[in-house]
């Protein structure tokens, strides 16, 4: 038996699940349900198991084995076939709005390749349903599955598109982002509510490793989505974006979208943009999504007219933060100073937190968070999963082998929270009232 878990334990845990050759999925009964945590394998706590959220995918690893655990003897096995059949690992994708507690356990076959930028949270069964590992971090329902209807968006981008015809921003976000990837946003922006995105550049000042809209050609790991291929003009990016801070309920305009790069290159043309925007309204809050590598830009815009930024971070420390952004001509240094910069012209600062079971929750990760949170007011966490394959993270970052002492991620947020009491947890930019 494993230590300090009794059987009773054991058999409440819910039923691993496993794919076949085909794709099909499917529990294995006499085998419990096992979770990641950094490069250990863990028994979840039951308080973590919670019904697989509406909106969820659910995911066949390809060349990874399933790590279980046997009911009968209390022992981890790792599952290549089961009464003759191969059989694969499993994960899940978590909708919109919740965090992975815990990741998909699995052996990596040699030889395989990345898995696609997706989060893997570890899926179980409990003999109705199915059931994941998360958290729900926040409550506001804007990118719920059940609030998209397809068929009425198209009806609405149709009209859109004839209304702002010329305008390539526009056509861009309904016809590929809002038809063809099916971005939350972008879909809510042709329903006239709640947050709407503005891409805007076409280059990037870093090489992150989970970038969802450019590999490098030898990368094996395909991207997602296709970058934004032209620079749109002020004029194209105020047609829209005024009408929405005008009439939307709870209205968002967010500049920095995952079909484009760093909007800061971008910086003057986002300036100019929000100065103009700030002309004609005085509603709505305007966001700017960011690796806020250049503190000066940040400042111009700041004082153009933006709300609020949100600032995306993998590590709190130094080595990680490199090896995930390969920053060029910037630091963590400069990220910190646009985070100063902000603050001191009093507009609201999330950190776009990459969370990794086992890496966030992770001691020397804590110090160092809670170190930045002291030294400067971020007002809110945005919880977001970690999009990577979670071998190959593990391996970029070169942890190795190491062990760490981690506290898991509902302790790490009551840590967060004894630091900076005032410090919000979510996963959208909020509607700011003004």
């Amino acid at each position: 038996m494993l230590k300090n878990v009794s059987r009773k334990q054991l058999n409440a845990l819910p039923s691993l699940v496993v794919s076949d050759e085909a794709g099909n999925l499917f529990d294995l009964p006499e085998y419990a349900m096992l979770a990641r945590s950094g490069n250990e394998f863990v028994i979840p706590e039951r308080e973590a198991i919670i019904p697989l959220p509406y909106g969820s995918d659910l995911h066949v690893l390809p060349d990874r084995y399933a790590l279980g655990i046997d009911r009968r003897s209390g022992k981890i096995k790792t599952l290549k076939s089961y009464r003759g059949m191969k059989v694969f690992a499993a994960s899940a994708f978590l909708a919109p709005a919740y965090t992975a507690l815990y990741l998909s356990a699995c052996k990596k076959k040699e030889g395989a390749r990345a898995l696609p930028l997706f989060a893997y949270a570890a899926v179980g069964f409990d003999g109705k349903d199915f059931v994941a590992a998360a958290l729900r971090v926040d409550n506001d329902k804007r990118q719920d599955c059940e609030n998209f209807d397809q068929a009425e968006i198209i009806r609405r981008g149709k009209k859109l598109l004839k209304k702002y015809k010329g305008n390539r921003l526009t056509t861009h976000l309904i016809e590929n982002c809002a038809f063809d990837y099916l971005c939350p946003a972008a879909r809510n922006w042709v329903m006239g509510r709640w947050e709407a995105p503005v891409p805007v550049s076409v280059g990037c000042n870093s090489e992150c490793r989970g970038c969802i809209s450019k590999q490098p050609e030898e990368s094996d790991i395909p991207s997602t989505q296709d970058r934004l291929n032209f620079t749109p003009t002020v004029d194209e990016i105020v047609q829209y974006c005024v009408p929405h801070l005008e009439s939307a309920p709870r209205a968002v305009v967010s500049f920095g979208q995952g079909c484009e790069g760093e909007p800061l290159t971008q910086a003057r043309l986002i300036e100019e943009a929000v100065r103009e925007m700030r002309k004609k309204t005085q509603k709505g809050t305007i966001n700017l999504n960011s690796n806020a590598s250049m503190p000066e830009a940040v400042e111009k815009i700041c004082n153009a007219g933006l709300d609020s930024i949100r600032i995306s971070l993998n590590s709190a420390q130094e080595r990680y933060y490199e090896r995930y952004f390969k920053p060029k001509g910037y630091g963590l240094s400069h990220v910190k100073e646009s985070m100063k910069v902000a603050k001191a012209l009093n507009k609201w600062v999330s950190l776009n937190y990459f969370i990794y079971p086992g890496f966030t929750d992770r001691a020397d990760e804590m110090a160092e968070m809670t170190a930045l949170l002291k030294e400067i007011p971020v007002n809110m966490i945005q919880m977001r999963n970690l999009n990577m394959d979670p071998h190959m993270y593990w391996e970029e970052m070169e942890m190795g082998e190491v062990k760490a002492e981690t506290i898991g991620i509902r302790k790490w947020m009551e840590k967060i929270k004894e630091v900076r009491r005032s410090i919000k947890f979510g996963y959208f930019n909020p509607p700011l009232m003004k």
